[in-house]
This record gives structure tokens, sequence and C-alpha cells, in this order.
């Protein structure tokens, strides 16, 4: 009997003695993978481990919060302060793909496997990633959880992927070169964090920004449709 006693502890199996309730296992913390990593490290110890650095990887990675993650990348490129020239429209519609996913209740997300094995390790792509994980980090920093019963439902990944879709139509229809898809790209982009940080101040943060850099596009582009229709 010590024997086989000395055997369960070995395999980390000893089971509960009697009148006494099994020890729970912790609850993964807002913003962290699977093993307890927050957010930036499992960003970080993804590029540098091994393997493939695809979407697909990544998908794999964060599992149902991988929607939030790439609409982050996605939407990270028009949301940089730089005119983009309508360079990024693709990125955009595979954004909007994404969050009519998310809408119609998909936990999973589903992408064309030419898509899923697109590598993200070039140069570039680990440049951004880089600027992508110091934001994370500043963020982490001085976010905590805020309101996270109203995460993680189905009625909140609707109003989520509503959102994303209003933020990249925005951002899609800005005139190119000048700037305005920024506004409504970052929203989109800290809307996303707020989710996986599952902190509401910064999902405030986020939709307000996209109110505001919605409201400046369309109020420009009827003043420049007014200059133009007053040329003729």
């Amino acid at each position: 009997m010590e024997q086989r006693t000395g055997e369960l502890h070995s395999a980390g199996r000893v089971p509960a003695e009697p009148g006494t309730a099994p020890c729970p296992s912790p609850a993964r913390k807002p913003g962290r993978a699977p093993d307890g990593a927050s957010l930036s490290q499992a960003l970080e110890r993804w590029l540098d481990g091994p393997g493939e650095k695809t979407l697909g990887s990544l998908i794999d990675l964060f599992g149902e919060k991988s929607f939030a993650i790439l609409f982050v990348l996605l939407l990270g490129v028009p949301a940089l302060p730089i005119p983009t020239g309508g360079a990024t429209h693709v990125f955009e519609v595979i954004a909007v793909l994404l969050a009519l996913q998310l809408i119609a209740g998909r936990d999973e997300i589903w992408l064309p496997e030419r898509w899923r094995n697109r590598e993200l390790a070039g140069d570039k792509q680990e440049r951004f990633l880089t600027a992508l994980m110091k934001l994370i980090r500043r963020l982490e920093r001085i976010s905590k959880p805020r309101l996270r019963f109203l995460f993680d439902h189905r009625a909140s990944n609707v109003v989520f992927g509503l959102v994303v879709v209003a933020g990249c139509v925005a951002a899609f229809l800005a005139p190119p070169f000048t700037g305005l898809d920024t506004l409504p790209a970052l929203a989109v982009v800290l809307v996303s964090l707020g989710v996986l940080l599952e902190d509401f101040a910064v999902v405030i943060v986020g939709l307000v920004i996209g109110v505001i850099g919605i409201a400046l596009e369309i109020f420009l582009g009827k003043a420049a449709v007014d200059a133009v229709s007053g040329l003729f």
C-alpha cells in the first residue's frame, strides 16, 4: 500500500482524502495565455521559439482570443500615423471577414489554408511585432481587470464584431494619403487589446477614438466635397 501511494505521489495523482474537496485549478488571469504567461510574454515566446511563425500557429496558440490578436495585427499597420495610400485595404477586408465570423458565433477562426500558412517572421513583420509588444507591455503595466463580466459572452462578442466592422469600413473609406484611416484603425486595435486584457477602460478609450476618427472623416470629407463642388 505504501509503495502504491509513493507511485501515485511520483505521478502527481494522489487521490483526495475522504471528506476533502479537490483543489481547483487556478483560473487563468485576463490577458494571459493558458500557461499563465502575460500576453506580451506569450507573443515573445511564440516569436522567439521553435517552429514556423505563421498565422495558423498564432491562432493555435491563443484559441478563442486569436480573434482579438488578429484584429490587432491586421489593423496595426493602418493605425500607424503614416499615409498608406490604400495599401492596407486587404487587411481591413480580412478583418471584416473575421469579425463576421465572430458575429455569427464561431469560437474558432476559419481561414483558407494559404492564409493560415502566411509567414509573419520577415524583417518588417518582426519589427512591427516588436513595436506591438512594447505597446502591449505599456498597457499591461497600467491596465487591470475592469467590468470583466462584460467580456466573453455571445452578446459582447457580437458588439465587438460590429465595432471592428465599423472601424474597418471607416478606415477603408478614408481618402488615400490623408491619414484619416489612422484613428478608426487605432480604435479597433485598442478595443481588441481591451478585450484581451479584459479592461473595459481600454475599450472605452478605443471607442472614443473611433467616434472622433469617424466624425473627423465625415467632417473633412464633406468639406472636401463642398470645396470641389464650389469649383464648378
